[in-house]
């Protein structure tokens, strides 16, 4: 029987996608379509092989035993492809073509955008991709060639260097501190780990466990709601000596270490390297 005759690729990357987030929503996201679509992909996936790949249930798919042995073929097979990409795009010796770069959005607006028209005046023939992503991508699946991380990467087969500290920091409006007490601050949060996670406990515990005032899932509207006075804010310095805000002062002083990231694979590519060289000087002031 010729099974591959059979399969719908694509069906087949929709199905890795949505075992990989683990819900049709989450899936849907990362794709840019409905959940519906992917629903109907996996459906015709099952069509195609004649296996029963998922249980149906209210709110959520659950993968059967040939689901999850489908889903473990497919992971090596993905792997394999993106080792394939990898290597192609590490035996480019000229400095051309694309590279593509995931970091936090304030970090790519605040401290990479106002260096890279001298970037691209030396390498005209280079260009970015620039992600503002909240959350990490997979250097592993080759969402991303280089990824700029606050805190010290861990998975395997990637290659990391620490080129800096960025210290964080308690902010407010000089607005908002005029007029409010000590004890009717109130404080904003963002759905964020890390050094920005812990140093928002310590706020938290400074304003006697009061829960937050305003809760956002991204750094950019927890600093403009700081702006507008809404209330206090943990804040990369960085942002925090912008728009007038005033910096408290704090007996926990905490900084997150900036790490540039890339696959082993590609640490030898000409342009992953004349990339990474431009990240590190954007991040000069931060070296320790």
């Amino acid at each position: 029987m010729k099974i591959c005759t059979m399969i719908d690729w694509e069906n087949l990357h929709y199905f890795s996608v949505f075992t990989e987030e683990k819900s049709l929503s989450a899936a849907a996201r990362k794709l840019g379509v409905d959940h519906a679509t992917v629903s109907r992909r996996i459906a015709q996936l099952e069509q195609n092989l004649k296996l029963k790949l998922v249980d149906r249930r209210p709110r959520t798919y659950i993968l059967t035993p040939d689901g999850e042995r489908l889903a473990q073929v497919v992971a090596r097979m993905m792997e394999e492809t993106f080792s394939i990409e990898r290597l192609t795009q590490a035996g480019q010796q000229e400095v051309t073509g694309m590279v593509s770069i995931s970091m936090p959005p304030l970090t790519a607006a605040h401290l990479i955008m106002p260096h890279l028209g001298k970037f691209y005046r030396h390498y005209p023939q280079l260009k970015l991709r620039v992600l503002g992503d909240v959350h990490y991508v997979s250097l592993q699946h080759s969402e991303a060639d280089i990824a700029v991380r606050f805190g010290r990467p861990k998975d395997e087969n990637l290659v990391a260097r620490k080129v800096g500290e960025v210290p964080f920091g308690i902010y407010a409006a000089s607005d908002y501190l005029a007029s409010t007490g000590p004890e009717n601050y109130e404080w904003i949060s963002v759905e964020v780990g890390g050094v920005h996670g812990q140093k928002q406990q310590k706020l938290k515990e400074r304003l006697n466990h009061k829960e937050p005032i305003m809760v956002t899932n991204h750094p950019e509207l927890q600093w403009r709601a700081a702006c507008g006075a809404v209330g206090l804010a943990v804040l990369p310095d960085f942002l925090g000596t912008l728009n007038n805000l005033v910096k408290l002062p704090d007996d926990y002083p905490m900084s997150a270490e900036i790490w540039l990231v890339t696959h082993e694979d590609l640490r030898h590519s000409p342009a992953i390297r004349v990339v990474m060289d431009f990240l590190v000087s954007c991040f000069e002031t931060f070296k320790i």
